[in-house]
């Protein structure tokens, strides 16, 4: 199973965290932190973005759920495209194998890059997905660059009001 997976990617690494159980139900971020009495700024997505050009052109970013992704500036500098969207519900198991809700960074397919706005290393611990829509990961955001290979980007993400 991924989550196991995982979670001994992370033991390997020395990470410190917390599984948190979750009802599939609530995994979508707005739902699991109002049942479960998290902040959503703690919170923190792993969002696939795909563009249609180049075929098969994607990336994994990695934003606070209090924030917006700057997928149409940002996100396609990075990417080295003109245009590109959230990948679909489809698009997202297909290329991570993972449904959407639990998405992580720690088990992403080799090549495909994956960035994390810098707001999200400000904060002394955060919730990521786990995997599956059951389990989710809390622990210190750093072990997304040490772990995840994740690339710090300042202004990937965009305050909302």
């Amino acid at each position: 199973m991924i989550e196991q997976r995982i979670l001994r990617r992370l033991d390997e690494a020395g990470v410190v965290y917390d599984v948190i159980e979750c009802d599939p139900a609530l995994a979508d971020t707005a739902d699991f932190c109002a049942h479960y009495g998290y902040p959503l700024d703690r919170s923190a997505n792993t969002i696939v973005v795909a563009a249609r050009r180049p075929p098969g052109a994607a990336c994994a970013c990695v934003v606070l759920a209090d924030t917006r992704l700057d997928v149409n500036h940002r996100v396609c500098e990075l990417m080295g495209v003109r245009k590109a969207s959230f990948a679909s519900a489809g698009q997202t198991e297909e290329l991570t194998g993972m449904m959407i809700g639990g998405v992580t960074p720690f088990a992403l397919p080799d090549g495909l890059p994956v960035y994390v706005d810098g707001g999200v290393l400000e904060k002394p611990w955060v919730i990521v997905g786990g995997g599956s829509r059951s389990m989710k990961l809390k622990m210190n955001p750093q072990s997304l660059v040490d772990v995840a290979g994740a690339r710090v980007i300042e202004g990937l993400a965009i305050a909302t009001a």
